[in-house]
Parts: C-alpha cells; sequence; structure tokens
C-alpha cells in the first residue's frame, strides 16, 4: 500500500522523485512552468534561488494541507550558467568548455507552506577530466545529456567524465538532501515515512 504523500513536488524530473524516494518522502507530482531565461544583471546564485522560489510558489495553492517543494540546478564556470544543450553543437561547446576543468554546481532547494517559503543552496565543485570531441560525440549520440544542466549526468553515463566533486552528489544529481531534510525537519514534514515513489498531482 502506497504511505500517503506528505507534499507536492515542483518538478517532473525522475531524478529528484528518486532522491526523494530515497529518504522516504511520499509526494505527489505537480510540475512548475515558468521562464526560466536569466534576468538582466542576476548572478547565477540569484538566478538558481529565484527560480526554485518561484517554482515552490507557482505550485503552491492556498488552504492547501501539502507543502510544496521545488528546486534548480544550474552549471556555472567563470560566472557563466551552462545550460541543457538544444543539439550536438551545444552539446560539444558545453562539454569543451568544461573539458579538463574545475566548474560550480548550484541547485536551490525551495519549500512553500501557507504562504512562506524557506529556501537553502547547495555549492558543490566538480572537476572533468579532459574529454575527447570522439567521446563527447559519442556521448552526446546516448541521449543522456540532452536533458541535463551542464551537459552531462554525474548518476549517469557521464561519470566516467568526473575526476574529482567536494559538495554534495545529490546537489549535483539536482536535489541536495541535506538541505532538503533540514527545510523538511524545519516546517514539520516527516521524513523515512516508507519507500514508495511519487504518483502525479489530481
Amino acid at each position: 500500500m502506497t504511505d500517503a504523500p506528505v507534499l507536492r513536488l515542483a518538478s517532473a524530473s525522475p531524478r529528484r522523485r528518486e532522491l526523494l524516494a530515497q529518504i522516504g518522502v511520499p509526494h505527489l507530482i505537480a510540475p512548475a512552468h515558468l521562464d526560466e531565461r536569466l534576468l538582466p544583471a542576476e548572478s547565477p546564485r540569484e538566478h538558481v534561488q529565484r527560480l526554485a522560489r518561484d517554482k515552490a510558489l507557482a505550485v503552491w495553492r492556498p488552504g492547501d494541507a501539502l507543502p510544496v517543494l521545488a528546486a534548480d540546478t544550474v552549471v556555472v564556470l567563470e560566472e557563466r550558467i551552462y545550460g541543457k544543450p538544444r543539439d550536438l553543437g551545444e552539446a560539444l561547446a558545453t562539454l569543451g568548455a568544461l573539458s579538463g576543468r574545475t566548474h560550480t554546481v548550484l541547485t536551490a532547494v525551495a519549500l512553500a507552506s501557507a504562504g512562506a517559503v524557506t529556501s537553502a543552496l547547495s555549492e558543490s565543485r566538480v572537476t572533468l577530466r579532459a574529454l575527447s570531441r570522439a567521446e563527447c560525440e559519442a556521448y552526446w549520440a546516448s541521449g543522456e545529456p540532452a536533458d541535463k544542466a551542464g551537459g552531462y549526468a554525474i548518476q549517469g553515463l557521464g561519470a566516467v567524465f568526473v575526476a574529482a566533486l567536494s559538495g554534495s552528489y545529490s546537489g549535483v544529481m539536482g536535489l541536495p538532501l541535506y538541505e532538503t531534510g533540514q527545510l523538511l525537519r524545519a516546517a514539520g514534514v516527516p521524513l523515512w515515512v516508507g519507500g514508495a515513489r511519487g504518483g502525479d498531482a489530481p
């Protein structure tokens, strides 16, 4: 029997669903659909925190007993955000820029409940080994990079590119579990309820 949901997740990301299930937080899926473009003069840190909060508030319903959890992740190198590549050319450019260098992964998480929003920011440093054009092309052909910030998945095939990680592995995946757990506990949302995976919101 599935445990009753204790929150809504403002994301359709299967990775975030898996991470919530890992810490025993049954949930409903209610994706937020927002314009995620960078605002003028907005820093990467400001950007990712704004989007997480806006996503949570976009899904939260007045009077709803379930709080809303949202997150946003960006890959940053020299204050430039590298998003999800749309084609092979963008994937090659992104992976080429990150190749052999250390970049920052910022993931903000926000929890909306009773009109109030609390949030936290996870910052990790990831070093990729030097990548050849041929392996970047082969990686793109796998289909994995297309919906990943920075064009790679640390939990997938792209793991072989990662030479070093300082920070939160789950944060690089898209939902920092330490920060998420802190927000949920502070709001009285139970953890370790069970292993149930989330369902779609009604």
